[in-house]
C-alpha cells in the first residue's frame, strides 16, 4: 500500500501554481495589449527601478546663431521631469474546494480558474483603461444628495445622480468611497437617467423606516475608486490643456516640469457646443505639427462623437493597426485594430472610438510620445513561490495581479477637441 501511494502522482499547490502561471501569464499579457486601441499601441517598458525616473526634456534650440558677424554662443534650455510609480492592483478569490477538486486533471485545473482569472485580468484592465483617459485624481464622477424616495431602492440603497456621469466609469459590484477609508458597493448603473444606486444602511432602529446612510457621503460629493483618490497614474484628460486651461486649473507644473509654451497641449480646441467638423480636426492638427513638428498618428474619441465622425466622412476605409514595431506582447502575439482612417498632412491616421472617453471629447495623439513605464515583475505577484496567497478567514485563496508603474506623456504632441455638442 505504501509503495502504491508512493508511486501516485500527488499534485500539490505547488504544480498548481506552475500551471497557474503557464496558462494565464501569457493571456494577462495579451488582453493587456488589446484592451483598448491606445493601451495596445503605447510603448511601454517594465525596467522601472529606484524611487523615481527622471527625463531631460530641451525646451530650446541651442543658441549662438546670427549672420555678418561670430555670434556668441548659449546653451540650450532643459528641463527634467521627474515620474514616480503609482500602484495598480486586482484581486481575485479562488476557492479552495474547486483548486483541490481539480488538480488531479490539469484541464480541469484551468477550467476551473479561467472564468474567474479572466474576469480578474479583465477588471484590471478596465480600471487602466479609466486611469489613461482620466486625470490622476480617481474621481469617478461627481455625486448629488442622495434621493431616498424611490420605494424600489429604498430598503436596500441609496439612488445617487452623478451630474457628469460618465457611464464606463461605473460598474455593478465595483467599491467606490468618497475619499474616504469606507468603500461602498455600486448595486445599479442607470445610464439613461445618470444615476447609481449604492448600497446603504438603515440608520434608525426600525426596520424599513426610510431613513437610509450611504458611509462616507453627506449630501454630494466626488466619487472615487475605492482608495484611489489622488493614487492613479497620470492621464490624458489632465495633460493634454492649454497653458491658459492648466492655470485656470490650479496645474502649475506637469511631472514637476513648469507648465508653459513648451510644456502644454499641442492644442486644446474649445468647441463651445459645436458640431464636430472637418475645419475642427484639420485646424488642431495643423497647430499640433506647428507647435511640435509632428502631425498626429491616432485619434480617440467617444461614441457619441465616432457616429458623427461616420456621418460626416463619406469617403471611410477599413484598414488594420499593428501593435508598434518591437513591442509586441511577452507572448508574441501581434494585436491589432481597425478603424475609420482621416486624411491629415502626413498621411491618413486612424479614428477610433473609446467608451472611457467624455461625449464631448474627441483626443488627437502621438502614441510614440505616451509610454507606461512599469516596474519589474508586473502581473500576477508570486514573490513568496506561489500565486495562491492564504485568505484570512475563510476557506480559499487570492491571486493578485498588476504592479507599480507610471503614464508618461508629452504634452506637445497631442491635442484635444472638447465641448462638442453632443
Amino acid at each position: 500500500m505504501s509503495n502504491h501511494l508512493n508511486s501516485e502522482r500527488l499534485f500539490s499547490l505547488d504544480e498548481a501554481n506552475k500551471l497557474f502561471k503557464i496558462k494565464y501569464e501569457k493571456l494577462s499579457e495579451n488582453v493587456y495589449n488589446s484592451a483598448n486601441v491606445l493601451l495596445g499601441r503605447v510603448k511601454k517598458s517594465y525596467d522601472f527601478v529606484g524611487e523615481k525616473i527622471q527625463i531631460t526634456i530641451p525646451s530650446s534650440f541651442s543658441g549662438g546663431v546670427g549672420s555678418g558677424s561670430l555670434p556668441k554662443a548659449n546653451t540650450a534650455l532643459y528641463q527634467r521631469a521627474e515620474l514616480q510609480a503609482k500602484k495598480m492592483y486586482a484581486v481575485v478569490e479562488i476557492d479552495r474546494e474547486t483548486i483541490k477538486a481539480a488538480l488531479k486533471d490539469e484541464g480541469s485545473f484551468v477550467r476551473a480558474t479561467k472564468e474567474v482569472v479572466k474576469k480578474g485580468v479583465e477588471s484590471f484592465m478596465r480600471n487602466m483603461s479609466r486611469t489613461l483617459f482620466n486625470d490622476g485624481s480617481g474621481k469617478l464622477g461627481t455625486a448629488a444628495s442622495g434621493d431616498v424616495a424611490d420605494s424600489s431602492v429604498a430598503t436596500s440603497g441609496v439612488k445617487l445622480q452623478i451630474t457628469d456621469m460618465k457611464e464606463a466609469n461605473f460598474e455593478e459590484r465595483d467599491l467606490v468611497d468618497f475619499g474616504t477609508a469606507q468603500a461602498v458597493e455600486i448595486l445599479e448603473v442607470l445610464p439613461e437617467t445618470g444615476e447609481i444606486i449604492l448600497k446603504a444602511t438603515n440608520t434608525e432602529s426600525t426596520p424599513n423606516s426610510g431613513v437610509f446612510d450611504v458611509p462616507g457621503l453627506a449630501t454630494s460629493g466626488d466619487i472615487y475608486m475605492q482608495g484611489s483618490q489622488d493614487n492613479d497614474p497620470q492621464g490624458l484628460k489632465g495633460v493634454i490643456k492649454s497653458e491658459a486651461e492648466l492655470a485656470a486649473d490650479g496645474v502649475t507644473d506637469l511631472y514637476t516640469v513648469p507648465v508653459g509654451r513648451r510644456w502644454s497641449a499641442g492644442h486644446s480646441e474649445n468647441a463651445q457646443s459645436a458640431a464636430i467638423s472637418t475645419d475642427m480636426l484639420n485646424k488642431v492638427m495643423l497647430n499640433i505639427k506647428k507647435k511640435c513638428g509632428k502631425s498626429p498618428n491616432l485619434i480617440v474619441c467617444s461614441f457619441k462623437q465616432y457616429e458623427k465622425i461616420l456621418n460626416l466622412l463619406e469617403d471611410q476605409k477599413r484598414y488594420s493597426v499593428a501593435t508598434r514595431a518591437g513591442l509586441k506582447s511577452k507572448s508574441g502575439a501581434d494585436i491589432s485594430f481597425s478603424g475609420v482612417e482621416f486624411m491629415s498632412i502626413d498621411g491618413p491616421i486612424g479614428i477610433f472610438p473609446e467608451r472611457f472617453v467624455e461625449d464631448d471629447r474627441i483626443y488627437l495623439l502621438n502614441d510614440s510620445h505616451i509610454h507606461i513605464k512599469h516596474r519589474p515583475d508586473f502581473g500576477w505577484f508570486d514573490d513568496d513561490g506561489t500565486v495562491f496567497l492564504r485568505k484570512p478567514s475563510a476557506d480559499a485563496y487570492e491571486a493578485r495581479y498588476g504592479g507599480y508603474l507610471q503614464t508618461y506623456i508629452n504634452p506637445c504632441f497631442h491635442g484635444v477637441i472638447h465641448n462638442l455638442s453632443v
